[in-house]
Formats: C-alpha cells, structure tokens, sequence
C-alpha cells in the first residue's frame, strides 16, 4: 500500500469520524428548547426522537442535516478515492464506516450518540442509486403502512445491501464496499436491538410524518382541564358556582372573578 492510500484512508476514517459525531438533533434540542434530546423521549438523540419530542418545527431541519451532513462526507472521500485510487465506491464505504461510529459513539458528547439510519440512508444512494432507491421506497412503503419508524428502517437498509450484493454478483458492484455497507447495516440493526424487543412484544410506538408531539400533546389536555396556563380560570359568577357546577365562593353580581392557576 502506497502512502498516499495510507494517508487517505486514515483522512477518511478521522474526519467522517469527527464531522459525523456533530449531532443536529442535540445541537437544536440545546438551542431552541434548552434541553439535551437524550434526556426526553427514548433518549436516542435522532430524527424520530427529535419529532416526537417537540414537533415537526424543527425535526426536519434535523433530517436535513444529518442527510446534509453525511452527503458532503461521501461525495468528498468518494473524489478523492476516485482520484488516486480509481474507486468511488470504496471511498463512500469506508467514510461511511467512520461515520457511524462517529454518530453512534462521538467524541463531542460523551460518547453517547444515536443509531444511524440516516448515515445509511444517505450512503446507500451515494454507493449506487439502484440500493438507495429500494431502501428508500421500501422505508416509505412501511412507514404509511405500518407506521413503524424502527421497522421501516431496518428493512429498507438491508434490503439496499442486499441490493448491492446482487450487483456485486452480476459483476457490476465491489466486494469491499459491499462487505462494508454490510457492517454499517448490520451495526444499526444492532443499535436497534431495544426496537427490536419492543416489536416483538407488540409495545414498539408508531410514528406519524404529521402530528402532535406527545409532550405537547399532553401538556395541552392538562391545560384543557385547569383552563389556560397563561391567564387563569375565567370563572362565572352564577349563583356562587363555576361552569362545571361546584360550589365555589360568590363572585360580584353580574360579574367574573379570575382565579389564578399555578404554573
């Protein structure tokens, strides 16, 4: 091996490493909502996560990100192995490999990172169109069916290696980058493996592109039954009683008193 491939393998694996390990969904989550995404919801600090928690404001700026992010990581190291190797494929493969491990575990957080779907999504349309256009429609399909983020994820991704493994059979594909896609693949699904019990009891979430966060959600009924956070019960003086028919004490004739709610 030349020099030239040892130092570019070794740019490869620190920088997918580093840039991937810089999450959107903690990033936006500290920002905007003064809170670690780790510490709501499931604790995984991805898009799913992310929408669940707070909405779909700010959750597909998240899902472009990592998507952004991971784009500009394999089109660079796809050039550069091109470049002086010959080899797009390998490129994308093994900054693809780095970048997982730089999501799942990176340096910026504690290594407490997320689990990589995107990482996966992006790279197999970056390897070859044909693997990431049937992960991605295989995702789409169970995702407005099933409605089960976890799931749809997991197929579509190791549908598009097994894509790839086709292609390598037809002689249209490298071994190498397959045999790393894999990896990544097989890697997610682990990182999956909580999902995984869950869907097996029949107790994993579904997840829906639109709707209300469920923290939201639950903070508006609560709200519905004490009457508006902000500015209290407007109370009706009708006989000394309140809509709802208890007995309270006698406001102004003809008039409203405001009790005041505790925040």
């Amino acid at each position: 091996m030349k020099a030239t491939d040892i130092i570019l393998f070794f740019a490869a694996a620190l920088v997918s490493y580093l840039v991937s390990g810089l999450n959107p969904a903690i990033i936006l989550s500290r920002a905007i909502y003064h809170k670690d995404i780790r510490t709501c919801g499931s604790g995984n600090p991805g898009f799913t996560n992310f929408k669940r928690s707070f909405g779909g404001r700010y959750a597909w700026f998240v899902f472009l990100l990592d998507i952004a992010k991971g784009a500009v990581l394999f089109l660079a190291f796809g050039l550069l192995f091109r470049h002086f190797r010959g080899e797009w494929a390998t490129g994308v493969a093994v900054s693809a490999v780095f970048a997982m491990l730089g999501h799942a575990f990176p340096v910026w957080y504690g290594f407490r990172g997320g689990k990589g779907f995107l990482v996966c999504l992006t790279a197999s349309w970056f390897l070859d169109w044909r693997a990431g256009l049937v992960g991605t429609a295989v995702m789409t399909v169970l995702l407005l069916t099933v409605r089960l983020m976890s799931l749809a994820t997991m197929c579509g991704m190791a549908l598009s290696a097994g894509v790839l493994w086709l292609l390598f059979a037809l002689a249209d594909f490298g071994w190498l980058p397959a045999v790393l896609f894999s990896l990544c693949v097989l890697f997610m699904i682990l990182r999956h493996h909580e999902n995984i019990v869950r869907l097996c009891h029949g107790t994993e979430k579904k997840f829906y592109i639109v709707g209300k966060p469920k923290i939201r959600a639950r903070n508006e009924k609560a709200d519905d039954s004490v009457g508006h956070p902000r500015f209290g019960v407007l109370v009706r003086a009708t006989s000394g009683g309140i809509f709802t028919g208890k007995r309270g004490p006698a406001a102004p004739a003809g008039g409203y008193s405001v009790s005041r709610t505790a925040q």
